[in-house]
């Protein structure tokens, strides 16, 4: 079995100068490619169930698909709660079987966002199981504006939450469909001089491949989020799988067509974490 903690994914990731993909899954079909690309390429993986996941699929089913592709795969598995917004979601993905949980307090002021991530954080060490945190709004990609991480605040959350991972807001946007853009280095670096606590960026999709690999050797970004380009993958293996025979209805088939475009995006996506 090596359903693992998102702790014991990321110090190592933190000494030795690499970043661990969180990966945003759907369904079966995502999950199941995902773990298979990271037996390819030997590198642990983090399942993460975000909300829209959740909408499709309970939590209690999440655990268990997590679960039974941990206990069989050759690598590493986090199975990751993300953006989990109520003490009830964070208790439940618990209860579960998940190893992670990610309280996203963002949008609340400063104050509210440590106690309830704190409180958070304490139930799940308790439980064994590890904490992710947001510092600064990553914002939306036609949506809602990000608000910056302030490097003393990130400070003072990483301090008085004891959180294992901190997510912050440094120019990464979600649902971001191009590279066009780039992180705020200079940001980064002033985060990472005042707290040792590994640094997630949320809306990965959307750095530069190039700078992907740069932050991951040489900054304590330490976890890369993965949505959309793993998605976009996704559809267009499901769009040409559709298209090739139009009078196919059964769903099985058409999905089993996703699998190995699916694994070769990943691969790809995997690769630029490995660090040096």
């Amino acid at each position: 079995m090596t359903l693992v903690t998102l702790k014991d994914v990321l110090q190592p990731a933190l000494k030795d100068g690499y970043a661990v993909a969180g990966l945003v899954t759907l369904g079966w079909e995502d999950m199941r490619a995902y773990v298979a690309a990271a037996e390819a390429e030997n590198v642990p993986v983090i399942l993460q169930a975000g909300p829209s996941c959740r909408e499709h699929t309970p939590l209690p089913v999440l655990g268990k698909m997590f679960t039974h592709l941990a206990e069989n795969a050759s690598v590493p598995v986090v199975a990751h709660l993300d953006h989990g917004y109520t003490a009830d979601e964070c208790r439940i993905a618990i209860e579960s079987g998940f190893t992670s949980v990610m309280f996203d307090g963002s949008r609340t002021p400063l104050t509210q966002n440590i106690h309830d991530t704190a409180v958070i954080a304490e139930m799940a060490h308790a439980a064994g199981v590890s904490c992710e945190g947001e510092i600064g709004f990553v914002g939306y990609s036609g949506g809602e504006g990000s608000a910056g991480t302030d490097p003393e605040e990130a400070a003072q959350f990483a301090r008085d939450t004891g959180v294992d991972a901190m997510a912050i807001s440094v120019g990464n946007v979600h649902l971001q469909q191009d590279k066009e853009g780039g992180l705020d280095v200079d940001r980064i670096n002033a985060i990472e001089a005042l707290t040792d606590v590994p640094l997630v960026i949320h809306g990965g999709s959307g750095v530069p491949v190039a700078q992907r690999q740069a932050l991951a050797r040489d900054s304590k970004i330490c976890k890369f989020n993965i949505g959309t380009e793993l998605r976009m993958a996704f559809g267009d293996a499901m769009r040409a799988a559709v298209n090739a025979d139009p009078t196919r209805f059964d769903r099985v088939q058409i999905l089993k067509e996703t699998h190995d475009p699916l694994v070769a995006k990943t691969r790809q996506v995997l690769r630029s974490f490995k660090g040096a």
